[in-house]
């Protein structure tokens, strides 16, 4: 079967992401150091993420709200003035920082670009996921670009059907195996895994090992060699 259709995750999979989460975590734990020991805190933030996803969605915005409401949580409703503005500050140069995309990424999209429809299919807040892209220099290789509220079957088939011929002619690519690829498969599209050396624990799944339309690659130069053998 011939595949027309790539979609590509944005967030470690093109460029750095959970990498820039982990180091705010870091200055949050030592903002926090005289109210909780790190592992207490961790949990503690880790809970109220989840609990907050289905109010802010994915992104800087609702992990910054998240930090605050665990100090408020930690201090019982009494921070320091001092740490609500570090945290805020903390989210702003988040926001902005620069966007590094990933080693043979450009490379690799510039072939991929020439033999398929390329679409961008990424979790988390609008203006920033687009301001990224802006900054990545990256967009002109994609023919659509889907910024949604979760990743399920339904999206999939939505995205590749709007952007492609459906999802059994498409492929996806990500570096989250609950997000990138289950739900890709499930649509009946073929899906590739390339790690990344951090992830977020709400990403975390056992990989589809055996399905016949799933493919564990090292790096995103491997992507147009694996779709091209599927051909």
């Amino acid at each position: 079967m011939a595949i027309t259709t790539v979609g590509l995750d944005a967030d470690d999979t093109l460029w750095h992401n959970e990498t820039i989460f982990r180091l705010t975590q870091d200055r949050f734990r030592a903002l926090m150091a005289d109210y909780a020991e790190p592992e207490f805190l961790d949990a503690r933030l880790a809970e109220v993420e989840r609990r907050n996803l289905a109010l802010y969605g994915y992104g800087v915005k609702g992990f910054t709200l998240s930090l605050i409401e665990t100090a408020m949580d930690i201090t019982g409703g009494q921070p320091p003035g001092r740490v609500i503005a570090d945290i805020l500050a903390a989210g702003r140069e988040m926001l902005s920082h620069p966007v590094e995309p990933l080693p043979g990424v450009r490379q690799a999209m510039a072939e991929l670009s020439q033999h398929y429809r390329l679409v961008l299919v990424t979790k988390g807040d609008l203006l920033h996921q687009e301001q990224k892209l802006a900054a990545s220099g990256l967009g002109e290789f994609f023919v659509g670009v889907e910024i949604v509220s979760e990743k399920d079957a339904s999206t999939y088939d939505r995205v590749f059907t709007r952007h492609g011929t459906g999802a059994a002619e498409a492929a996806m690519c990500g570096n989250s195996l609950r997000s990138d690829v289950l739900p890709a498969l499930e649509a009946g599209a073929f899906a590739a895994h390339i790690p990344y050396p951090l992830t977020w624990a709400h990403e975390l799944a056992d990989p589809p090992l055996g399905h016949p339309r799933f493919a564990e690659l090292a790096s995103i130069a491997e992507l147009p060699g694996w779709l091209s053998g599927l051909g």
